[in-house]
């Protein structure tokens, strides 16, 4: 995409613009869940907040893959990186995020070999260049990372690559959202997060917008994008709709991507329930790889060695609370104390798309302000 065209949506007379138009429009107080932390982060960074009349709130939902990865599935992954002639490989973030003793970040420094990925697909160079270690990949993302992980399971069958085996922990988004609704969470709308729709379409939410009647507006990640978004849900609420809206609609259809989905039906099936950080079981909320592909199902090659045993969060942090909407990042006693970046408790601070890292990297000035 041209540098031009990226900047258009981060040009401060079309945001301002947007901001007045929302101001003059609003009619009521809305509370407004941004699903993905990647939203939370631009509120944040941009002060879009500021911008807003004061009857708007955004309400952060639980879409960081890495803040609802529960202590044991993180225990999973430290023990079998503890396994003899193994390398343990993941994306991102999730090599940080503390499990109930340590973290894979310590278990790399005491000498294990855990890799940092860029790409899913850099598990077949691992491989090749090491034929005498297994090598497995710790699978993590929502809908919008998962056809990679799918990818990866077509070429190691393909290619009868033999020391590659798949931790798979890969959650949907719809799901958590029906969940927290359920518990009569005081939510009006959604921002829904544009880069899942992309693959899944945004047709997905349109049951909640019926079962709830609760907007949901699938939007970019550029300041404008949210902003529009913002707009487009109060004049929905104005006059008096209830609907699922693509603002992102450079990118995002109502299908989505169809050969993603079919690459994805194939390799893997929805689990019956799957524990979250913070908000516990749901039913139908994450896959697994299918049966028939259980010979590179880590979970089941080393079953015996997974204990599967619930672990509770540290009592003092309150990322349930935030990944519900009910609570803010300066709500916590901990935040910005003994929970930081480099010292985290809670799993909205140690990923990079967690609300409490967004509020550490952009939102002390607001509380500043507030005191």
């Amino acid at each position: 995409m041209p540098i031009d065209l990226i900047n258009s949506f981060k040009n401060p007379e079309h945001i301002k613009a947007l901001s007045l138009q929302i101001k003059k429009e609003a009619k009521e107080k809305l509370s407004i869940m941004e699903i993905c932390g990647g939203h939370t982060h631009t509120i944040m960074k941009y002060g879009l907040t500021q911008l807003l009349p004061s009857q708007i709130e955004f309400v952060h939902g639980p879409g960081c893959p890495i803040c609802v990865m529960p202590k044991e599935r993180i225990d999973e992954a430290i023990e079998l990186a503890k396994q003899p002639n193994t390398i343990l490989a993941t994306l991102g973030d999730m090599i940080r995020v503390p499990g109930s003793k340590t973290s894979l970040q310590d278990l790399r420094a005491d000498g294990y070999d855990i890799r940092a990925l860029y790409s899913p697909l850099d598990t077949l160079k691992i491989a090749k260049e090491n034929p005498d270690k297994t090598v497995i990949f710790f699978a993590i993302g929502f809908e919008t990372t998962t056809p990679m992980s799918a990818v990866l399971v077509e070429k190691v069958i393909k290619e009868r690559i033999k020391n590659i085996l798949f931790h798979i922990n890969h959650v949907l988004v719809p799901p958590p959202i029906h969940a927290i609704m359920s518990e009569g969470a005081n939510i009006n709308a959604f921002l829904g997060p544009s880069h899942v729709s992309v693959i899944t379409g945004y047709d997905i939410f349109a049951p909640i917008t019926r079962k709830y009647k609760t907007p949901v507006v699938v939007s970019g990640f550029e300041p404008s994008d949210v902003m529009e978004s913002v707009l487009r849900i109060v004049r929905e609420f104005n006059e008096g709709r209830c609907e699922v809206e693509n603002e992102y609609s450079r990118a995002v259809s109502k299908e989505g991507n169809t050969k993603a989905q079919r690459l994805i039906e194939t390799y893997f099936d929805i689990r019956d329930s799957f524990r979250w950080r913070g908000l516990g079981d749901i039913p139908k909320s994450a896959l697994k790889l299918k049966s028939n592909f259980s010979d590179l199902d880590a979970e089941t090659v080393f079953a015996s060695k997974l204990s599967k045993k619930p672990i509770n969060d540290h009592k003092l942090c309150i990322c349930a609370d935030i990944l519900k909407g009910r609570a803010k990042p300066f709500d916590c006693k901990v935040f910005a104390k003994a929970c930081t970046p480099k010292t985290p408790i809670g799993s909205c601070m140690v990923s990079s798309e967690g609300a409490c890292a967004a509020y550490f990297k952009y939102g002390q000035f607001l509380r500043n302000k507030s005191e």
